[in-house]
């Protein structure tokens, strides 16, 4: 009989790192070229819980160059995916029926992408993997890092694989195989925006204890080929305003590249208190405006895909180092939200994290806390990105997108262009799970049915995804109270999970008087965490399935 607590086998490396997206990456790269530098040895490991490097990556994506100038200066001759050049930016406010385009010369100019480029970060994270190999680091993809290992002395050892072939009933199948534990010397944890094993980390270390609540929008994208008339190669375009409503965060981008191609997306600020809002159909209603229905009109849609985005910014960074481990990248939040930019600085912290972990084994110190990457951050250029966009997201949130989101950010842009704010330092308030108002101070929202040429259903748009999970597994959304379900989401709230979910996951099933279940589709799970976050009890906890499970996103 199949013995579930077994002792692991077990590899040891001097550098785990979970999450093969830029941070994870770069710091990869980073310490096998230090190692070569050195005339040293040094083991690596990435884990992926994707089914291939950038199955799961997904962003808008426009990106800094910085990031990549400092850990591949070469990177043009070596054929990096990144080739289409920002030529132009446009900011569209809009209400209903019209659009008002921002002046240029008015926006601040951190917010300019002269010098920046439009690419599909996914293929970035797959080129960025060949040069990691090719260094010597190994990646596992289809390996979800399920579990944190502990030392004695409580310090971080290490992670652990998801047992694979467990039925739904938790039990043992034909297929099953015990998890596999990675001991490493440290420990970096890259899983990007809310990751499981970080939130863990967190919590055992008390990381947060001195940061403001992290602060979320939920990402959601669609990749179109359109009509060759249409197309305007380096065109990065920008929209505010309708159909969200001036106390609901977020906005649209539209950014054309490559050949035909145009990626649009939607952030919905996570914080907003309607529970009858729906993330994913206020998207497809955006895309109905005349300024923006037109450049769609004949094209076809390709991808879709969605994903939480840090939105806290400065505030909410928790500290990055605990004894055997290290955040690195959007698993801390670098995202600076006005720029709607975080990869270079993911890069950037992950090669931070790196220089730290090898100058440490090198004085044959192991499981202890790399201070020297925390002060390395507190002094770097990404502190500095972060300084200068603190307040844009209190801001917005306090005022409103139209008197806080543009008018006030955009003064507080500007006035930290000379090294100072009138606003000084603001805090962010609630955590995103405690926002909601009960769905009696609202009005249902009537939502427009998808015409399948502009605007979609969500299972189509789920579809396109290519999301996939074993079905005979332990469901991976963990419900910690279903009566608290019932009587505060459902009661309370009127079951928002129903409608902030991107990928149709959660339904409250029952008609003619019957009494209503909550039904999880877990086998449409796009990995976005939004429920993690939203939930308004925090009672659902978004752990991984197993590896190579979820989305299958080929050039997002």
């Amino acid at each position: 009989m199949t013995d579930m607590n077994a002792e692991r086998e077990f590899m040891e490396y001097d550098v785990v790192i979970v999450g093969a997206g830029p941070a994870g990456l770069s710091a990869a790269i980073r310490l096998k070229q230090l190692a070569e530098e050195a005339g040293r040895e040094i083991t690596v490991t990435v884990l992926e819980k994707g089914s291939e490097v950038g199955a799961h990556i997904l962003s808008g994506a426009v990106i800094d160059p910085c990031g990549i100038d400092k850990l591949i200066p070469d990177w043009k001759e070596r054929g990096a995916p990144i080739e289409t050049k920002v030529k132009s930016d446009r900011f569209l406010y809009l209400s209903e029926g019209g659009a008002m385009r921002l002046p240029n010369f008015t926006m601040p100019p951190l917010m300019s992408n002269h010098g920046n480029y439009i690419v599909s970060l996914g293929n970035m994270c797959r080129w960025l993997a060949e040069q990691a190999e090719a260094l010597g680091v190994e990646i596992y993809p289809g390996f979800a890092a399920a579990e944190i290992v502990y030392n004695d002395d409580g310090s971080v050892k290490g992670v652990a694989t998801g047992d694979m072939g467990v039925g739904k009933d938790g039990q043992p199948k034909d297929t099953y195989m015990r998890g596999m534990e990675l001991h490493g010397k440290y420990t970096f944890f890259a899983e990007g925006a809310r990751g499981s094993l970080t939130q863990q980390a967190i919590a055992k270390f008390e990381l947060d204890k001195d940061s403001e609540p992290p602060k979320f929008g939920l990402g959601i994208k669609e990749l179109w080929e359109v009509e060759p008339e249409k197309h305007k190669p380096g065109l990065v375009q920008h929209a505010f305003g309708w159909p969200l409503d001036n106390k609901t965060g977020g906005g649209a981008f539209l950014y054309h590249y490559d050949i035909n191609l145009v990626a649009v997306g939607y952030v919905v600020h996570l914080n907003y208190r309607n529970p009858w809002l729906s993330p994913f159909n206020e998207f497809q209603r955006m895309k109905t405006h005349p300024a923006i229905r037109k450049t769609f009109e004949g094209g076809k849609r390709i991808a879709y895909g969605a994903r939480v985005i840090t939105e806290g910014g400065y505030q909410s960074v928790p500290k990055l180092v605990f004894p055997g481990g290290a955040l690195v990248g959007c698993a801390a939040g670098f995202v600076n939200l006005p720029r709607i930019k975080g990869s270079h600085n993911a890069m950037l912290t992950g090669m931070m994290a790196a220089e730290a972990a090898f100058a440490a084994i090198g004085e044959d110190r192991q499981h202890d806390a790399l201070e020297a990457y925390q002060q390395a951050y507190e002094i770097s250029p990404v502190a500095k990105d972060l300084w200068r966009v603190r307040n844009a997201k209190p801001l917005w949130s306090k005022f409103g997108t139209f008197l806080g989101g543009l008018v006030l950010t955009g003064l507080d842009l500007w006035t930290n262009t000379l090294g100072f704010s009138f606003f000084g330092t603001m805090k962010h308030g609630k955590p995103d799970s405690q926002t909601l108002e009960p769905a009696a101070n609202f009005e249902p929202i009537k939502y427009p049915a998808p015409d399948g040429k502009i605007t979609f259903d969500r299972l189509s748009s789920v579809f396109l995804s290519s999301t996939n999970h074993e079905e005979e597994q332990p469901v991976h959304l963990k419900i910690a109270d279903l009566a608290l379900q019932k009587s505060s989401e459902l009661g309370e709230f009127a079951g928002p999970s129903g409608l902030y979910c991107p990928a149709a996951v959660y339904e409250w099933v029952g008609d003619n008087g019957e009494e209503k279940q909550f039904q999880i589709n877990s086998q449409n799970c796009v990995h976005c965490k939004t429920c993690d976050i939203k939930d308004p009890n925090r009672n659902i906890t978004w752990t991984v399935p197993e590896g190579g499970g979820g989305p299958n996103y080929p050039n997002m």
